[in-house]
């Protein structure tokens, strides 16, 4: 009986202590609302100038938001349109990409894409354009352009465009179309029995487009197929379910997902019947696939149903839901941690560690668990995906990524275009082009330090703030002589890793995504190494 009173007492106590919890909360919260809306009204009333309600209110929530974690976010009526495209990558527009060399120049297609309204009506790499609907691009931004082409489907968008190769100025009406920029950019065959799909996205309807891409490959004699994630960066939960779903048999639990709000606890498991359980399949990944690559890479690891190759993924484990607010605005809110089939949560345990694309750090094992695949295999948890196995990509050079951030390889491809009609879809840069390249790229502003030199500057200014630099000055005087070297012979000595990047930027503006990603191929040594590691078994 006493047990019995002790146990009652217990269970009032948590429950009282539950209400007061619940209580303060909602104390916590009311409060904060007073105190905002007195500092509003007093703001109103006081402030020197006349308030820029819209911007405060704007930059006001996003702060608090961005207190919370980075997935978190207010959408207001005026970005509904930028949310459908992140969920769906659909707009209404020409379907081209553009971009402004100069503040006062004119708008230039950098590339349209393929069977858009913009390739139909023979706008190429390389064209100005010089008026939107009769308004000059001289004094517009490249967003202020690119708004002015979007519009409603069906409507249509009056240009006048210089054309590229001729200089003629003509006049062209496009209608625009309801524009869709797949996922799904590439399906083909690596040799004869090798598949390849590259996915970009997880948007609305990817898995029937990946369905579709399995199915024609299979028809093409696939015998093992390779589903390339690396710098995927996820979407809809939904979409990687339903990818699983292909290659399990139905019933089987993808992904589960533990939140605090009622609701928010779940276990979705596949819901159809696959095309192909037997299939061997390499998921490729990198610290750029995250949230539903990660759904899809861990659920095919732990029911041993493919073999991950690359390396460790980005770490997000976090589920986001799309919730009304007043005024047609939105709240995209995390309102739960997933985890994988065997338990795993690819959510980075510490969110301090993470590397500079933002992506999980090494990770000891003593601060990871263990747990067990379909067949008994170890794997661990701790953030991110860690392959079956680890294959590290290319480490390029300081001067190759600074070459491509500042635009010099895009704008580069631009006046190849203007200067070449045609190039071969197998396109390879000739001694000729690289020296073409070599001669512009010098006229050209960027930072082209190496590594090492970027290092040396910062050891120097070290040194004088420690007071030391006319001690080692004769020693860093020669270090700096040996490090420096000019712009044309460092390009020649990075030929070999800069060289890909000037072919593919080429040949996308004659060929489209497709022919690009046909030579990325082309240099892909972290697949090929891939293809001859040992496949995970079904038994």
């Amino acid at each position: 009986m006493k047990r019995i009173t002790v146990l009652g007492l217990s269970l009032m106590m948590a429950a009282i202590a539950t209400t007061a919890t619940a209580q303060t909360k909602s104390f916590k919260i009311g409060q904060w609302t007073e105190i905002n809306n007195a500092i509003l009204n007093e703001l109103n009333r006081s402030y020197v100038d006349s308030l820029p309600l819209d911007r405060i209110e704007k930059a006001g929530i996003q702060a608090m938001l961005e207190s919370l974690d980075p997935y978190t976010v207010y959408i207001p009526e005026e970005d509904n349109e930028d949310l459908q495209l992140m969920i769906a990558k659909t707009y209404g527009g020409i379907g081209a990409i553009i971009y402004k060399p100069e503040k006062d120049g004119n708008v230039i297609i950098n590339e349209p894409y393929k069977d858009s309204p913009a390739d139909k009506h023979g706008l190429r790499c390389g064209d100005e354009i010089l008026e939107i609907d009769g308004i000059s691009t001289h004094g517009l931004t490249t967003q202020e352009a690119s708004d002015r082409m979007k519009g409603k489907p069906g409507t249509t968008v009056k240009f006048k465009v210089q054309k590229v190769r001729t200089g003629e100025i003509v006049e062209i009406d496009v209608v625009r179309e309801r524009i869709h920029l797949p996922d799904v950019e590439y399906a083909g065959m690596l040799d004869g029995t090798t598949g390849y799909i590259y996915q970009s996205g997880f948007t609305q309807n990817v898995s029937n487009d990946i369905r579709n891409a399995v199915l024609k490959l299979k028809a093409e004699g696939m015998e093992k197929l390779v589903l390339d994630l690396r710098g995927n960066g996820g979407g809809l939960m939904s979409e990687a379910i339903d990818i699983v779903s292909l290659f399990v048999p139905k019933g089987s639990l993808v992904v589960s997902q533990k939140g605090l709000a009622e609701g928010s606890e779940a276990q979705f498991k596949t819901k159809y019947d696959p095309i192909d359980t037997q299939i061997p399949i390499i998921v490729m990944v990198d610290s750029g696939s995250a949230s539903a690559s990660e759904i899809v890479s861990g659920a095919l690891q732990d029911l041993d149903r493919a073999t991950i190759c690359g390396t460790r993924t980005f770490g997000k484990g976090l589920v986001q839901s799309i919730r009304p607010l007043p005024y047609n605005g939105q709240l995209k809110v995390t309102i739960a941690k997933y985890y994988t089939p065997s338990g795993r949560c690819v959510q980075a345990i510490d969110y301090s560690h993470r590397n500079e694309d933002g992506s999980v750090g090494q990770i000891p094992d003593s601060l990871t668990h263990e747990f067990k695949t379909a067949h008994g295999r170890t794997v661990r948890d701790g953030g991110g995906i860690t392959p079956d196995h680890i294959i590290e990509g290319h480490d390029y050079s300081r001067l190759t990524y600074s070459l491509v951030t500042a635009g010099i390889i895009q704008n580069y491809a631009i006046e190849f275009a203007r200067k070449h009609e045609s190039v071969e879809e197998d396109f390879h840069l000739t001694d000729e082009m690289w020296n073409d390249f070599v001669e512009y790229a010098q006229t050209q502003t960027f930072d082209y330090r190496s590594s090492a030199m970027t290092l040396l500057d910062m050891m120097k200014k070290e040194l004088e703030q420690d007071g030391l630099s006319e001690a080692v000055a004769e020693q860093t005087a020669a270090l700096q002589k040996a490090l420096e070297m000019d712009k044309k012979t460092f390009l020649n000595l990075k030929r070999s890793e800069i060289q890909p990047f000037i072919e593919e930027e080429i040949v996308v503006r004659y060929h489209f995504q497709e022919a690009g990603i046909k030579i990325r191929l082309r240099y892909d040594d972290q697949l090929r190494e891939a293809l001859t590691k040992p496949l995970v078994t079904l038994n």
